[in-house]
């Protein structure tokens, strides 16, 4: 009798993407010499695709490497060279998410960015640890240490105080060139500590209730951002507060660091459950926090049902007012934003696969041009700060900051405000002499848009 006919190898699979859990607590997650193998058979298999050569600067070091080798095969690069690779990923998600055919459910199983998640852990398991990129990711700390002496901070900081700024470099590595975010004494906790009343007369009066999770850039870095969200939210009846029991854990996942950001996922969850159980949507302001919160959180703690509860409760600020204007409607008093925006549509934005919400609620301000661009602006958290890294982050980003140039928009946002920060910076070569436009987050437009900031 002959074999059972076997399931046809598929060159490609049009299926919906989906993750696997992140084995953190197994040893065998950390075992280096097993990650090299896994690395090596996926490495070889994006080596005979190349579809992802445009995304970031990973692929053409993986592909020149290849190429440049004695052999021209994966056979022919050092294991110790595949850290070339690993350091230049931001875990944009993007290869997974847009490009690569072979993510499960396809056979091959490829999960590039969490590969290479699995590689940095390993490496930090082995002591292998970057001290000044950990430190500048403990952004509570270093947040409640400079609001106190925010304006001291800001001078020091500052690109222009160029003495210090080349100290800075040579001591700790953060590139003089970049401008760095800025410090306020009075955080988005401080300015509302006393939630603004919701308006009787808003459509979702009654109806929505919101706990903004005001994430650690927007509590210490733009506080304008939560009161902007307050605001808009006020306006639309919805009872919002803002609510911010610490980071969500990005820098450390970013550097393998994953029992402290399961940590952090759980007691975060834990500060949001009577919340939820009271009938709050938590709102996420930052991009990066609301993939973390959405996505990344679920997949080191499958198992815990207050995780789950969080995430399933959890929405974008785009996202969220969207769908308060689709089930309620806006509230009238939207002005048009003369010389239009540009909307730079964040890689953590679009990996939560919610559609480009930020442009969807813009365009809900009458006579506003809204553009969008759909392309990584480069930055990535550190990777865009520290001098090592930083030219790959330029490199990434100019032709974006190139096609913010040539919209010509009076406004440029972002779902990431490090990424509009980046871009905006990067615009001030490409458009060296002309207007600079100014940058905001989506959601302070809106406000502007209804006179509200």
């Amino acid at each position: 009798m002959s074999d059972a006919p076997k399931t046809p190898q598929r060159e490609g699979s049009l299926d919906a993407p989906f993750r696997h859990p992140i084995e953190w607590r197994d040893p065998a997650y950390y075992d280096l010499a097993a990650v090299e193998k896994e690395m090596e058979r996926v490495f070889d298999i994006c080596h005979g695709c190349r579809r992802c050569f445009n995304l970031c600067d990973s692929f053409p070091k993986l592909f020149d490497m290849v190429d440049e080798s004695a052999t021209g095969e994966l056979d022919g690069v050092n294991k110790a060279d595949y850290a070339k690779v690993a350091d230049a990923c931001t875990l944009c998600d993007m290869c997974f998410l847009t490009k690569c055919p072979y993510v499960p459910p396809h056979e091959f199983d490829l999960d590039f960015p969490h590969l290479i998640l699995r590689y940095r852990a390993a490496k930090r398991k082995m002591g292998e640890r970057e001290f000044v990129r950990e430190q500048l990711g403990k952004t509570d700390r270093n947040g409640k240490l400079a609001k106190p002496v925010a304006s001291l901070a800001n001078w020091a900081t500052a690109r222009e105080n160029t003495p210090l700024r080349k100290m800075l470099e040579a001591i700790a590595g953060v590139d003089a060139e970049v401008e760095l975010p800025k410090y306020n004494s009075k955080t988005a906790t401080d300015r509302l500590a006393v939630p603004i009343p919701p308006d009787p007369a808003g459509p979702a009066f009654g109806q929505r209730k919101a706990a903004l999770y005001a994430t650690c850039f927007v509590d210490y870095n733009t506080p304008d951002t939560a009161v902007a969200a307050a605001r808009v939210l006020a306006r639309q009846g919805v009872e919002a507060r803002l609510v911010y029991p610490e980071c969500c854990g990005m820098p450390q996942l970013e550097s393998g660091d994953l029992a402290d950001v399961a940590a952090k996922a759980l007691r975060v969850a834990k500060a949001f459950e009577p919340l939820i159980d009271q009938g709050h949507e938590v709102v996420a302001l930052t991009a990066s926090c609301g993939l973390m919160m959405k996505f990344e959180w679920p997949l080191l703690l499958p198992e815990n049902e207050t995780v789950k509860k969080l995430a399933a409760a959890t929405r974008d600020i785009c996202e969220y007012v969207v769908d308060i204007a689709k089930t309620c409607g806006l509230a009238p008093g939207l002005a048009p934003q003369p010389g239009g925006v540009t909307v730079h549509h964040a890689c953590h934005a679009r990996a939560q696969n919610m559609g480009a919400k930020s442009a969807e609620m813009l365009r809900l301000i009458p006579d506003t041009k809204v553009e969008l661009i759909e392309r990584c602006s480069g930055h990535g958290g550190t990777f865009g700060v520290m001098k090592e890294t930083r030219p790959m982050a330029v490199k990434v980003g100019k032709p974006t900051a190139k096609q913010v140039a040539q919209k010509g928009s009076e406004t440029l946002c972002s779902d990431c405000p490090l990424a509009c920060k980046h871009l905006g910076q990067l615009l001030t070569v490409e458009v060296p002499d002309g207007p600079q436009p100014r940058q905001a987050h989506p959601i302070e437009v809106l406000a502007c848009a209804y006179g509200l900031m």
